[in-house]
């Protein structure tokens, strides 16, 4: 420092002969900012040292000496307890805990916690997650595993980031060689949720259809982030070879509730309970070619029953009158018959055949066919 200030000293003569300079109380003043920064790191923490006492100002009451006033000290997120800290990070959104978690080792650590990850799968995807979906993840990440460079890529973090950060700036601040430090566990529940908010994971869902029965049938959806809405990916079968369709609504979608597989027959533990009123599902489906899809429907009465509930005795009927009310009367959907006590698949080539039973228990599920219902009668 000494060597520099000896070497500007002639550089200030030079043009103390040129221009007129200003007076030396207003120089230093400028000067000392720049020489405050040129302390070293140290200096600064600790702080200049004391003024001489000349320059010290006097209390007006000279017999009263001046309190020593303490600066607030800064505080840190960090310094809250860890209950406080919890509940804080807890109301934060998905996008905001991931930022956070890119503050600090220590944040990262908290903010990539299942605790935290689960109620927000709970929250946002547990209308179209379930068991059959949970095992189909893991299976992904098996396959992530055993497959050559197996693990997440840049690529793929850049496609599951897009949606919470520019993919410009995502790609700058890889593509400078700045890899993801302490990259996210693949097992983890954030890891799962950001797969499923970037759309790179295909899971199994059942989706409903309006125009045909009030029916759903399964599929491979994955999400679109930028519609809010899904892709659906139906699988081949009969002549028919795969559809996809775009701009699936989330109200038309639900985790398929049996795990039954839609070549399977359901196993109808619920028929000796079934009574007039009560809502259901039945599996249905073209020839035996075909995977079975979910019909609604309620049970009717029998055509001697009056439908009178003090003198009905329907439920003690072998035949089960099933009614697809959502057609007109007279169609030959509206109304169909099976056997109680010896249900199995019924049913020809020209009408379907008809499969297992489950009765819906849940005022959701049963809200969530309604809202499905046609405006007009089908045919």
């Amino acid at each position: 420092m000494l060597s520099f200030l000896m070497s500007f000293f002639p550089f200030v003569l030079f043009l103390s002969k040129s221009f007129p300079l200003p007076p030396w109380r207003e120089l230093l003043s400028r000067l000392l900012p720049f020489l405050e920064k040129c302390k070293p790191i140290g200096a600064r923490k600790i702080g200049a040292l004391p003024p001489p006492p000349s320059m010290i100002p006097r209390n007006k009451c000279s017999g009263q000496r001046a309190e020593n006033v303490e600066e607030p000290m800064e505080t840190s997120l960090l310094d809250l307890p860890e209950l406080a800290l919890e509940c804080v990070l807890e109301k934060l959104p998905p996008v905001g805990l991931s930022a956070m978690a890119a503050v600090c080792s220590s944040l990262r650590e908290r903010c990539r916690s299942d605790h935290f990850w689960e109620n927000h799968m709970r929250e946002k995807w547990g209308s179209v997650i379930g068991p059959a979906e949970t095992g189909e993840w893991k299976r992904h990440l098996a396959s992530l595993t055993d497959s050559p460079g197996g693990g997440f890529g840049c690529e793929h973090w850049i496609g599951l980031l897009s949606c919470i950060w520019p993919i410009s700036w995502l790609t700058s601040r890889i593509g400078n060689g700045n890899k993801l430090k302490n990259s996210l566990p693949a097992d983890s529940v954030m890891a799962w949720y950001q797969s499923l908010q970037g759309g790179q994971f295909w899971f199994p869902a059942q989706h409903g259809h309006v125009g045909f029965m009030l029916s759903c049938y399964d599929a491979q959806v994955r999400y679109d982030c930028r519609t809010d809405t899904f892709l659906a990916r139906y699988p081949p079968h009969g002549r028919r070879t795969v559809v996809t369709e775009e701009g699936v609504e989330w109200k038309r979608l639900r985790a398929p509730p049996a795990g039954t597989s839609a070549h399977e027959l359901h196993i109808s533990d619920c028929l000796s309970k079934l009574r007039p009123g009560d809502h259901i599902e039945i599996q249905w489906r073209k020839n035996k070619e075909f995977p079975y899809g979910w019909w609604y429907g309620v049970i009717g009465h029998s055509e001697s029953c009056d439908g009178n509930e003090h003198f009905c005795h329907c439920h003690l009927s072998n035949s089960i009158v099933l009614e697809f009310n959502q057609y007109t009367p007279g169609s030959k959907w509206r109304q169909a018959s099976i056997d109680r006590k010896n249900h199995r698949e019924e049913g020809n080539e020209t009408d379907g055949f008809y499969g297992g039973i489950r009765k819906l228990e849940s005022k959701d599920e049963i809200s969530e066919w309604r809202e499905l219902w046609p405006t007009d009668a089908l045919e």
